[in-house]
């Protein structure tokens, strides 16, 4: 989503978050024996139980965190074994808007604009000082806000799709991590089943063709295939920080704790 991000630094990421993640998901079935104190209390008149094997999650509400690493916005995050509950288009919305105006976000996009201010992206436009940072800064949150508003809201409304990311939270490393690059091209639509993931394609197509009305100096179709570049390598990072940030959490958890951490990633 930024003009710095570059391939090297999703393959980093991927080195980063995979090495830190169970080899299986044993560990993870280990962390939900260990944590368990007592059996779940019995569910009260009219509740609905989930089917063996599934958990309840409200629509577009993440499983374990809202922020992943504490900064990073993690609303449109689902469990691949929950009970399905399709989106409405206000939830839909919802999800872009607190993906786009989080508190962490104005963070974030400082330290991005500052890095892009550092390296003198742009500078012909953009120039330098607090003037040029403000207007790199006003650039970047705007061009991360189409980012989220198209994939996430606009698109999955024109095409009926679901925008989450389904964790799939359990098996080999490298099964999971083929399985989040996958959701660029996959993804669920409004009656639970595998589609063409028309938003992420489509969706980011039309947010960089909106941004070039605010880039003076990108207004070729070259121009516009980049950013929507910019969008997609963005969505490949956040959907790998989506399916490994939970194992993340636990391996800093087990540590904190003093406790062992189950399973490596030796493995692969």
């Amino acid at each position: 989503m930024f003009k710095t991000r570059r391939l090297s630094q999703i393959a980093f990421l991927v080195y980063g978050l995979t090495a830190l993640a169970p080899a299986n998901s044993y560990a993870q079935a280990t962390d939900t024996q260990e944590g368990a104190q007592s059996p779940a209390p019995p569910p009260l008149p009219g509740t609905v139980t989930p089917p063996p094997g599934k958990t309840e999650a409200g629509p577009g509400q993440p499983i374990e965190d809202k922020r992943a690493f504490g900064v990073l916005p993690n609303y449109k995050t689902a469990e691949e074994n929950a009970v399905f509950r399709p989106l409405t288009v206000k939830q839909k919305f919802t999800i872009a808007t607190k993906d786009s105006f989080d508190y962490p976000v104005l963070l974030t996009t400082a330290f991005f604009a500052g890095i892009s201010q550092l390296e003198g992206s742009d500078n012909q436009v953009y120039h330098q000082g607090v003037e040029g940072f403000a207007h790199r800064y006003a650039i970047e949150y705007a061009d991360q806000t189409m980012g989220n508003y198209f994939p996430e809201a606009i698109a999955p409304t024109i095409f009926h799709d679901d925008p989450r990311y389904f964790r799939k939270a359990e098996g080999p490393v490298h099964s999971r991590l083929l399985y989040a690059l996958s959701r660029m091209f996959v993804c669920k639509n409004n009656a639970g089943e595998w589609t063409f993931n028309s938003p992420e394609i489509v969706g980011n197509i039309m947010a960089a063709e909106f941004t070039q009305s605010y880039h003076p100096h990108q207004r070729t179709q070259g121009d516009v295939i980049s950013e929507a570049g910019n969008f997609w390598e963005s969505d490949v990072a956040g959907n790998i920080i989506k399916e490994f940030w939970p194992d993340v959490k636990r391996h800093f958890q087990h540590h904190t704790n003093g406790a062992p951490l189950a399973g490596s990633a030796a493995g692969l």
